[in-house]
């Protein structure tokens, strides 16, 4: 199955939320791998995802669904300076990540910045989150040394239940 990227809708902001949700969050059975349990509370709220692509209107969010129209995943991939791209909310259905659904949408999210001019990918991942952090090394990124920091006091993305957090700096080139 080939993965094909088309621009969401605002009629798709509702399934990207539930589905955000539901990968980074929740937790329980059906639950994903790399599920964010240091961060209590919703990773998005359709409000906020309004404000974030209206804030990068050079910026795409990109839904993947297969031949059926079944939502698998979806992306925010948005330009920065100097050929880098900024990749973010990459998020595939938790009871489908056995079948490399992932990677796929990493590898497509990657050929769509370098069609649009990318030569390297830049993410943040939140610090502790070691098992994700190395995921992507084994994708080709590498930490690069920079960190950013945390949104402490706002609750917007969820309530950290650590006081210890950050962002990670990944990169890759294309």
């Amino acid at each position: 199955m080939d993965v094909e990227l088309k621009p969401a809708a605002e009629a798709d902001y509702p399934a990207i939320v539930a589905l955000t949700n539901r990968a980074f969050r929740q937790t329980g059975e059906g639950a994903s791998w790399n599920v964010e349990d240091v961060i209590a509370g919703d990773r998005i709220t359709e409000g906020l995802l309004r404000e974030e692509v209206a804030g990068a209107p050079d910026g795409h969010l990109l839904i993947w669904r297969d031949a059926a129209g079944e939502h698998l995943g979806h992306v925010r991939l948005e330009p920065m300076a100097d050929g880098a791209w900024y990749l973010g909310m990459l998020t595939v259905r938790p009871d489908r990540q056995d079948q490399k659904l992932g990677r796929r949408l990493l590898a497509a999210a990657e050929d769509f910045a370098r069609g649009h001019g990318a030569d390297r990918i830049r993410m943040t991942v939140v610090n502790v989150r070691d098992t994700l952090i190395a995921w992507y090394e084994r994708r080709g990124y590498a930490r690069t040394g920079e960190t950013e920091p945390f949104p402490y006091g706002d609750d917007r993305f969820g309530t950290p239940t650590r006081d210890d957090l950050c962002f990670v700096v990944l990169e890759r080139g294309l």
